[in-house]
């Protein structure tokens, strides 16, 4: 018998093809809804998903059948792994395939963001010649602090080496990670001596909402943010309070806590903070596109297919 995988989102052709290949018959229905896939799961032996739906414990009580989820990107808040994996459900995902694009993504923001550059080729579009307002500062002899020193966090260490910044960093759950790009640091040496702080942690309940009030308010200097992870990491009210404070000097918003969970911005843009941020001169904002290059979208879906043929020899789940 064919074991049949369930695309539940729409996937580089790539997936497709190498799982056929491999002996896999894949199957995408656009136009179906949640109750769809709670109705059809059952038949299926492995579901590829980016973030149109939650796989959570209602729609994964009914994969009797499910041996992996294979997740096309990095976050994995779209599924109850801990469900999946105590069911014997094997959860993969592909951060691998987008770091590099983060890591450039947020180099850039950088840049834009503490030299002006978007207010700037705004104001020359407009006719304006505007030249001290728009002095720029330098990351050369600043302190970078990451925290999350996973691939993306890594990735974005890696583009500062030759910018003359010293770079810390500080993850939970690793130890004894310095690659060369980074010397690792307390918590504590993070709010003591960051100059720029960039957010590369995945979003669970531990990390909801980690940057507010008392975050902002606990750094020594006054710091320019970048967050390419979760919006809701940031409680945004905080955050343009810190702003108005001058304690966040500038931020670089690529995700906003306002998305839904396919990453598309909630409802109206009549929320005051996101009015306030959108009209800020020292906030840059992208929608969620950090990660969102041509050469990720190949690589996100080379890097889980490996994943996913390479667990077929690792648990012995071959077809």
């Amino acid at each position: 018998m064919v074991n049949r995988i369930l695309f539940i989102d729409d996937v580089h052709p790539l997936v497709t093809s190498e799982l056929t290949a491999h002996g896999f018959q894949c199957d995408f229905f656009p136009g179906y809804t949640r109750q769809d896939y709670i109705r059809v799961i059952p038949e299926y032996y492995g579901v590829i998903i980016r973030s149109k739906i939650i796989l959570d414990a209602e729609i994964l009580l009914k994969a009797k059948n499910l041996k992996f989820i294979g997740r096309v990107g990095a976050g994995m808040e779209s599924i109850d792994a801990e469900y999946a994996e105590s069911h014997g459900i094997v959860c993969l995902n592909s951060p691998e395939g987008n770091r590099d694009a983060v890591g450039e993504h947020a180099t850039g923001m950088l840049l834009s963001l503490m030299n002006h550059m978007n207010r700037a080729d705004r104001q020359v579009r407009e006719g304006k010649w505007i030249r001290e307002a728009n002095r720029g500062t330098e990351i050369e002899g600043k302190t970078v602090g990451i925290i999350g020193y996973g691939n993306m966090g890594s990735a974005f260490a890696k583009r500062l080496s030759g910018f003359g910044c010293e770079v810390i960093s500080f993850d939970k759950y690793k130890t004894s990670y310095s690659d060369g790009y980074t010397a690792e640091c307390t918590f504590q040496d993070i709010f003591e001596k960051a100059d720029i702080v960039s957010l590369h942690v995945p979003l669970t309940e531990e990390t909801r909402y980690m940057a507010d009030e008392a975050f902002f308010r606990t750094f020594r200097k006054n710091i320019w943010l970048i967050n390419t992870s979760r919006g809701m990491v940031v409680n945004t009210k905080d955050l343009v309070d810190s702003l108005k404070s001058g304690k966040v000097r500038g931020a670089a918003l690529d995700v906003l806590e306002y998305e839904d969970s396919s990453f598309e911005l909630l409802g109206s843009d009549t929320r005051e903070e996101l009015q306030y941020l959108m009209r800020a001169e020292n906030v840059l904002l992208t929608p969620h596109i950090a990660g969102w290059t041509e050469e990720s979208r190949f690589k996100l879906a080379k890097v889980l297919v490996d994943k996913i043929i390479n667990a077929f020899t690792v648990y012995d789940l071959r077809i």
